[in-house]
């Protein structure tokens, strides 16, 4: 499925075909009746009498060839609600015959600012789909012409969303691929071809990480037949040589759990633990694409976790690019040992103004918050305020769990400098994140996003079908265009 947005450069008068009309929240046909017939103004206004008008949508079917669809604008609108209001548009026309409609720009009638924008927003992420690798696919095309002289969006911020859009939808893309498809070395090739949309990116293949010493990350893929990687992508939007913005996501391309090996059931979802990096990657293009005014960095760690006579095993010790040694207590606690190295390689190279990282982290998260916010555990108040703030806009939801040195000690190795799980049990998106903050060294602003119940949806939400989510693109983009644009 397709959406084709039209911008059409005069005002349709006579409307043969579809049209979407925008009303107050008792959908009151009064200012809409230039753009209706008498007979379709009345026929309209005599069945509002039996509807229901507390709903945001009203479809009414004049004929096999014409419908006209009200959508109330009700008080107090937030931004995220217009864009839900595009997406249950969409969720309306795509189980309908009829694939083209005509929007009318200047019935809209609201404060909120660029209106239409957000709503064909949210209709387009509403319709994304990956169907790659069905034999019969369905080309279907949905054409929505825009038509007024009013409420149009600026070509600046058409091509803002398109960025947007387009970063989401390749965050979601990736997630959705199969093991077998996107494995390192693939997913190290298809971040190298966004050098074509002005992105600085350079690969660390095994020789270059064993070199540098990132041994924990190593030893995460060293049971596989496919490469481990560090992949940096730089955007350099600013005009001076500003501390760039840092973003580092898990890229373990599929879990097994290695020895610490995971229950059949579900396994096949372990296709998704490259989330956060899939995110840090669909951000990066997004910031490209619409030329954001600072400098940013990505930074994903690429690894497949799998079983062989040459895995890690329980009980190995490994040492950290950072120098400190690590205890591997269970090798399914593999994306800390992944973020690790990232994490210090990070601030190390790029001394950044602050570093968040996304990953499928804990099944704890989940238990703990289900699918509705993201764990978000951070060592400055200022940046997690800014994320929290940046998700309730967006819809994008987090939530702030507690770091605390009783969390912190119950990560201490006798054999090592630190363990990779804690075996006291409890708390363990806490414990976690607890590990991860050990690498980060000099004391960088610095926040992790345990996205484990956000990244994939079995049943879809407001913005987006069932299957990948492309969570924190949306959210992130925001973070950085209100606060360090």
């Amino acid at each position: 499925m397709s959406v084709k947005i039209n911008y059409l450069k005069n005002t349709v008068k006579n409307f043969s075909s579809n049209i979407v009309l925008f009303s107050n929240e008792k959908f009151s046909l009064k200012s809409l009746k230039k753009y209706l017939s008498n007979t379709e103004f009345l026929y309209i206004d005599d069945l509002l009498k039996s509807e229901d008008l507390k709903k945001n949508l009203l479809v009414f079917e004049l004929s096999s060839k014409k419908k006209v669809v009200l959508i109330s604008i009700k008080n107090n609108l937030k931004t995220s609600d217009v864009e839900n209001l595009g997406a249950e548009l969409f969720g309306r026309i795509n189980y309908g015959k009829n694939s083209e409609y005509c929007v009318i720009s200047d019935s809209i009638e609201s404060k909120i600012d660029n209106f239409l924008g957000h709503f064909l927003h949210g209709l387009k992420l509403k319709s994304y789909e990956f169907k790659k690798y069905k034999s019969k696919k369905e080309e279907r095309i949905i054409l929505i012409n825009v038509s007024g002289n009013k409420n149009k969006p600026s070509i600046k911020n058409q091509l803002k969303f398109k960025a947007l859009e387009e970063g989401t939808f390749y965050a979601r893309d990736l997630v959705s691929e199969p093991g077998n498809v996107l494995h390192p070395d693939e997913y190290a090739k298809r971040i190298a071809s966004l050098r074509k949309d002005g992105l600085k990116i350079n690969i660390y293949d095994q020789k270059k990480l064993k070199k540098l010493g990132m041994h924990a990350l190593l030893g995460v893929g060293q049971g596989s037949i496919r490469g481990s990687y560090l992949v940096t992508i730089e955007w350099k939007g600013a005009k001076n040589n500003s501390k760039p913005v840092a973003f580092v996501g898990k890229g373990v391309c599929f879990d097994t759990g290695g020895y610490s090996l995971k229950p059949a059931k579900f396994m096949e979802d372990m296709t998704y633990d490259m989330a956060g990096s899939a995110t840090v990657v669909g951000l990066m293009k997004s910031l490209a694409l619409r030329k954001a005014k600072l400098n940013a960095v990505g930074v994903v760690g690429l690894v497949e976790n799998m079983v062989s006579g040459n895995a890690q095993r329980p009980g190995d010790i490994v040492k950290s690019y950072s120098g400190k040694t690590i205890e591997i207590l269970n090798t399914d606690a593999e994306g800390r040992l992944v973020l690790a190295d990232a994490l210090t390689f990070t601030e190390r190279k790029f001394k950044p103004k602050f570093i968040v990282d996304l990953a499928t982290l804990t099944g704890a998260i989940i238990v703990c918050l289900g699918s509705e916010y993201a764990g978000l555990f951070s060592n400055d108040d200022k940046l997690s305020k800014q994320i929290y703030d940046s998700g309730e806009e967006v819809e994008e939801k987090v939530w702030r769990m507690p770091l605390h040195k009783n969390y912190d000690k119950l990560m201490n190795s006798k054999n090592a400098d630190v363990q990779n799980i804690n075996y006291v049990g409890g708390a363990g998106s806490t414990t976690a994140a607890q590990f991860l903050q050990r690498f980060i060294i000099n004391k960088t602003p610095w926040a992790h996003l345990d996205i484990a119940g956000m990244a994939f949806s079995k049943y879809g939400g407001a913005l987006n079908s069932s299957g990948a989510t492309g969570f924190g693109v949306r959210l992130l983009n925001h973070l950085v265009e209100e606060n360090y644009e």
